[in-house]
């Protein structure tokens, strides 16, 4: 038997018993479970980010075993098991796919994801976005709108393009700063639209640039406390002329 049948069909009845036996399993609910799930894709993403791929195998196993129990309690439910699950993806997977399992052309990943958007039209989606989750964090959000248009061709030329909108928004921003009036944050939103959808052009993830230089910057900032209590200096008796010097330093060593 493949042992990867084996090794699922453990993590199953591993389930099966927790939800029987466990005072904190059985307890669970689907809303229970979902902050917890949400915490998991972090720590999940945060692997990524790290590279680390012993944290990362881990991260996986966590994410399948909330897959597999809210797969169970939706059976405990009579709404759905596992095994629909897994056989509805497969069906989707199959039918969003005619380039593999049926007789399109599709020779690029750009083609691929514009049949992914018009298939899915087909099945009855009244909307283009309808797919976006609400809940997503607004940059994730904002970069996920802007691939689902261009899928169906709702689309800039060219990076120059993209780029000019960028300078034309950040005038506009200017303005309304200089103005002091109401429209700031929605000028100040259209820029960060606008920039994102310049990385989409560049090749450039947002939130994976944006959480690097998080790190980055948490990074420099700690080297550069550490060198502050070396040197017992405190923030509150110092400068930001002062700071700098620490900070120069902090940019010149760690990277």
């Amino acid at each position: 038997m493949d042992k990867r049948l084996v090794a699922f069909e453990r993590l199953l009845n591993i389930m099966d018993d927790l939800r029987e036996k466990c005072p904190w399993d059985k307890k669970q609910t689907l809303e229970s479970l979902r902050h917890l799930t949400i915490e998991e894709t972090y720590e999940l993403a945060d692997a990524i980010l790290d590279n680390d791929l012993d944290e990362l195998k881990g991260e996986i196993g966590d994410i399948m075993l909330h897959m597999v129990f809210y797969s169970k309690i939706a059976s405990e439910k009579g709404a759905f098991d596992i095994s629909d699950v897994l056989n509805a993806i497969c069906d989707k997977l199959v039918h969003r796919h005619p380039h593999i399992y049926g007789n399109v052309v599709a020779e690029d990943e750009e083609t691929v994801k514009a049949n992914w958007e018009k298939l899915k039209l087909k099945e009855g989606k009244k909307s283009v976005l309808q797919g976006v989750p609400k809940s997503l964090p607004s940059l994730v959000k904002a970069a996920r709108i802007q691939e689902k248009v261009k899928g169906i061709g709702f689309d800039w030329d060219d990076s120059k393009q993209v780029l000019a909108k960028v300078y034309e928004e950040l005038e506009e921003l200017e303005v309304e700063v200089n103005n002091k009036t109401d429209q700031v944050e929605q000028e100040f939103g259209d820029v960060m639209f606008s920039m994102i959808n310049y990385a989409r052009f560049i090749g450039v993830n947002p939130e994976t640039a944006l959480e690097r230089t998080n790190k980055k910057f948490i990074k420099r900032f700690q080297y550069m406390e550490e060198q502050m209590n070396i040197e017992g200096k405190k923030f509150d008796e110092m400068n930001l002329t002062q700071m700098d010097v620490f900070w120069e330093k902090a940019k010149q060593v760690v990277g």
